[in-house]
């Protein structure tokens, strides 16, 4: 065993009576092991939500989605859709118009976005588990029906599969200057509400999903397009396809992948998390001062022990080894319990849920967490290093117990 931490560890662990400098140690280490718990805690529970982000909006949004770099819409000529249908690893293309519209329903209305989506959109299967009333449906005996968010549905009481109300949807149309004719002043057209998803609250309160050809005729769009999603084949890699279809379409549309879709969000939770963690270290560092100061109290109370350890032909590098040494006890001897704690209070909050969401709307019933190996390296990495810079000083104090020195 290493001299100087087998003489660190007998500082450590002596079992001479209790003074002063055992108890700050043993707090010292206390509050490491439960900062370190916490951050290690916390930092799962980012993880946890940065997951279930990227689960609602791989429910909602696409796997690719193509939109034109300028205006709101682009044409779909049959070029494009071929270039498109050549690229390979393509699986389902879904036309969409998106738009801004009114709609009522009885005596009450709201302003909505309506999402009109080929009937392959379907078959993209990315909605099925979000319905929670109704028949998933677009079409059905020739009429048409609406797929509407869970906050819609409530603001406009609408109780689906009711077929005596429609759906109300008005477009607010382009009006060149002069015209006088109220008639030309929107688009209206009747739908019955099929069924009702719920999937996350921004979009369960402002979106509806109607057929294609439907949006077409209300907001006259004609052979535009305001966007397409593609979902790839099985097993190929979605970002090769992009790519592909990057290089086929030109700069003059831009395609991007399910994470690119939402890349400012994930990056602002990136930032949230860097600076939690930032900030939980300052707090490790404080919680660590203990160590400093039991440290400097150990070297003053050892300089007997530190004067033999002189007259036996110890180094003032072996003094400073041991009580970095020791320092590296009580912080990292913390920090491990800290890491097992933190560990096991993710593990169980997983698998039994101990703190629930508090909330009967949520997607969740409990807080979601994700361990992450790089979060108990980084916090490990963060502790060494304040370990050294803590112990240094004391380290150096030591030092000027060189009686030979000083003679």
């Amino acid at each position: 065993m290493n001299l100087s931490f087998f003489i660190a560890r007998k500082y450590f662990f002596s079992k001479r009576k209790r003074n002063f400098i055992n108890i700050i140690s043993l707090i010292s280490m206390a509050m490491v092991a439960i900062c370190t718990a916490a951050l290690i805690i916390v930092l799962s529970v980012f993880n946890g939500l940065e997951d279930l982000l990227r689960s609602l909006y791989t429910a909602f949004d696409p796997q690719i989605k193509i939109e034109a770099v300028q205006g709101k819409s682009f044409h779909y000529t049959d070029e494009m859709k071929n270039k498109i249908q050549a690229t390979e690893g393509i699986g389902i293309i879904t036309e969409v118009i998106e738009d801004y519209a009114y709609v009522r329903y009885r005596d009450a209305d709201m302003v909505v976005i309506i999402k009109g989506v080929s009937d392959n959109f379907l078959d993209q299967k990315r909605i099925d588990s979000a319905i929670v009333s109704g028949d998933l449906k677009l079409h059905e005996n020739g009429l048409n029906y609406a797929i509407i968010g869970r906050g819609v549905q409530y603001t406009l009481s609408i109780m689906p599969g009711a077929d005596v109300y429609p759906l109300q949807v008005h477009y607010i149309k382009d009006i060149k200057a002069g015209s006088l004719d109220p008639s030309k002043l929107y688009s209206r057209k009747n739908i019955l509400p099929g069924s009702v998803f719920a999937i996350e609250k921004n979009y369960d309160e402002n979106y509806i999903f109607v057929p294609l050809d439907f949006a077409q005729e209300l907001l006259d769009y004609e052979d535009k397009r305001t966007s397409l999603e593609i979902k790839a084949k099985e097993g190929v890699n979605i970002n090769s396809v992009k790519k592909s279809l990057q290089k086929s379409l030109g700069k003059g549309f831009k395609v991007q992948n399910n994470e690119e879709q939402h890349a400012d969000l994930y990056k602002l939770l990136n930032l949230e998390k860097l600076f939690v963690f930032i900030a939980f270290s300052f707090i490790l560092a404080i919680g660590s001062i203990n160590i400093f100061f039991a440290l400097t109290m150990l070297a003053l109370d050892k300089k007997k022990d530190i004067s033999i350890l002189y007259a036996m032909g110890a180094s003032n590098r072996l003094i400073k080894k041991i009580f970095i040494a020791e320092g590296a006890i009580i912080s990292l001897g913390g920090a491990l319990i800290g890491l097992v704690l933190g560990g096991s209070i993710c593990w169980l909050q997983q698998n039994y849920g101990l703190i629930s969401m508090g909330m009967e709307t949520s997607v969740l019933e409990n807080y979601p967490v994700k361990m992450k190996f790089s979060d108990f390296l980084y916090t490990s990495c963060s502790l060494v290093f304040i370990t050294l810079l803590i112990s240094y000083r004391p380290a150096i104090i030591a030092t000027r117990h060189n009686t030979a020195t000083n003679l």
